[in-house]
């Protein structure tokens, strides 16, 4: 099958190669020493992040039973070239730039949680041409859409950092939106118990590291970021197995619902995670985020995705946009709670909280749809849906 891999080898070097200079050459002018600042973020929270994403995410994507090279693969891939342009995107905005490279490195991992949270949306859909320009694209939108909240709506540096679930899912889900959607009954499409173990490692390692990802993005009292996620974590864990059982016909777990909500509560209190002061309310936002992920895979695959014509891999919006959404609307509620008698222009807060919500919606839905229009131009060769979930077609393999 030679021809068939004629445009990946003229195309994807080449690519890399011109990517990786423009790269050199930019930090060799914007990122001169800068040691003399002092981090606010440990080795061990970096390495956590580190193993977070490149790991944990690498293996929660591995279910497809014939796409598990180019789920790890293609992760990696992703992560080492979206971290170098995360760095320069967020260096050339006017954010807050006098910080160790070890913090902007962290800081830059972040970041590319949401790019991978997108790539679940295109999960063996997209080849590595247009998987590496949605990676540039959707980077530099989300630190565009990060400087809109900081410059405008007057949000906190590190809180436009948390928006990066919301702001990926909803990418992710325009972008696929472009995509021909494959055959209902396609093989290719199913898992394995290998697969599905798999998928769960990377489960269980995000769930682990989840904790340190959130307070590497608190403000103010990150201890409480630590333990609220955690509370939220077990609770939302606990919540996907009762539900699992609930929500099947013979009473059986299934995998793919535990995929899917036990990291709901983490997500959900990223957003809140140090203004709450009460283990019990983050443990009710794990519980509310698990119940939210599990019915929203039934609703959203059967009502939802049909309808308007998106085929969503795997499941980013119930599993990371959803619990986004509730948790913006929890920090709303939770600042109007304890502001309530202190704070004179609290409507003006409230507005502006929303407007960052909604905003950053909205930047990920539009240059996401653009995105995925111009990824499926014929330049960039979109492989034939029969193409589509296999391994074959980018690595050398033996079934």
């Amino acid at each position: 099958m030679p021809s068939n891999y004629r445009n990946f080898r003229h195309s994807v070097p080449w690519l890399l190669l011109l990517l990786e200079a423009v790269f050199i050459i930019a930090f060799y002018f914007l990122h001169p020493n800068d040691q003399r600042f002092m981090s606010d973020i440990s080795y061990p929270a970096f390495q956590d992040v580190s193993h977070m994403v490149i790991f944990g995410f690498a293996f929660f994507l591995a279910f497809l039973k014939r796409y598990g090279f180019s789920s790890a693969g293609f992760n990696l891939l992703i992560i080492a070239l979206g971290v170098q342009c995360s760095m320069l995107a967020e260096g050339l905005l006017p954010f807050r730039n006098n910080r160790n490279f070890l913090e902007r490195i962290t800081r830059a991992a972040v970041s590319l949680t949401a790019v991978v949270i997108s790539t679940g949306a295109v999960l063996g859909k997209a080849n590595p041409v247009q998987l590496i320009l949605m990676t540039v694209v959707e980077i530099i939108a989300f630190h565009v859409s990060r400087w809109i909240n900081v410059t405008f709506l007057l949000v906190q540096n590190n809180m436009s950092m948390k928006h990066v679930h919301l702001f990926g899912a909803y990418f992710g889900l325009a972008v696929s939106s472009r995509f021909s959607e494959p055959p209902p009954r396609s093989e290719k499409k199913a898992s394995t118990p290998k697969s599905d173990l798999l998928s769960m490692l990377g489960t269980l390692f995000l769930w682990v590291f989840w904790p340190s990802f959130n307070f590497v993005l608190a403000e103010g009292e990150a201890n409480k970021a630590i333990y609220n996620t955690y509370f939220a974590l077990a609770v939302s864990a606990v919540a996907a197995f009762v539900l699992s059982v609930l929500t099947t016909k013979d009473g059986k777990l299934r995998m793919a619902d535990i995929h899917s909500a036990v990291l709901a509560g983490g997500i959900t209190v990223s957003l809140v995670a140090e203004l709450i002061d009460y283990p019990w309310i983050a443990m009710i936002l794990g519980l509310l985020a698990s119940v939210i992920a599990i019915l929203g895979s039934h609703c959203l695959q059967n009502c939802w995705n049909p309808v308007l014509k998106i085929h969503d891999s795997s499941g980013v919006h119930f599993t990371f946009g959803l619990p986004a959404v509730l948790g913006a609307l929890a920090r709303v509620f939770l600042c109007i709670i304890k502001n309530w008698t202190t704070e004179p222009s609290l409507g003006y807060s409230v507005m502006y909280a929303i407007g960052a919500f909604c905003q950053t919606a909205s930047v990920a839905l539009i240059i996401g749809f653009i995105t995925g229009l111009i990824l499926n131009l014929k330049l960039f060769k979109t492989i034939p849906v029969s193409k589509y979930f296999d391994d074959q077609f980018y690595w050398e393999v033996s079934f």
